[in-house]
């Protein structure tokens, strides 16, 4: 007897929504998940997170017009799905540490002059270095990082997909340290 029931019946309960095939599904995945989870997170709670959105954007994928070539491998696909999901909370948790609730509360009430004129020269610099680089970059850097446009709005005004305005961002971020490099390097060799 086959221990996994994937099959192209399986999927197809699935993407009809039938309620026994789902318990199956969530029963037989869920444990799977947790056990490949608990090695890399400490959070029962984030592990629970990222088991429910896996189910979710597997239950979507399934439902939606796209095919599975494979039903047999539907075990790899949740496993990467999971394995997806969790970077992406780990790498969004990571890049912006949460604000304290009080935090409209609090004011820095010291004066820093030299780090008023340290931080006068950054911008300086950081405004000569775009205007050395090309003008898609700039205008991309600036759009991105400075202005802090919704990534939907510059992928509008640049006439690209999210997954290419990431290629263009990237570009541009090495293009602009190359120049940050060499604008410190010439600092340096300076008498």
């Amino acid at each position: 007897m086959n221990k996994t029931p994937f099959d192209n019946e399986y999927l197809v309960r699935l993407r009809q929504g039938d309620a026994d095939t789902e318990r199956h599904f969530v029963l037989h995945f869920s444990n799977a998940i947790r056990m490949s989870l608990r090695y890399r997170l400490r959070s029962w709670q984030l592990i629970d997170d990222i088991r429910q959105e896996t189910f979710l954007r597997v239950l979507n994928f399934l439902r939606s017009d796209k095919s599975m070539d494979h039903p047999e491998r539907l075990g790899a696909y949740v496993h990467s799905v999971s394995i997806n999901v969790m970077m992406e909370l780990l790498r969004a948790s990571t890049r912006h540490p949460a604000m304290p609730d009080d935090a409209h509360h609090l004011v820095d009430r010291t004066m820093n002059p030299e780090g008023e004129v340290v931080t006068r020269e950054r911008k300086d610099l950081v405004r000569n270095i775009l205007e050395e680089l090309p003008e898609k970059d700039r205008r991309i850097l600036r759009a991105v990082f400075l202005e802090d446009v919704d990534k939907s709005e510059v992928c509008k005004r640049f006439d690209v997909n999210r997954d290419y305005l990431r290629v263009l961002v990237h570009r541009a971020k090495i293009r602009f340290r190359e120049a940050l490099d060499k604008s410190a390097k010439g600092e340096r060799d300076q008498p």
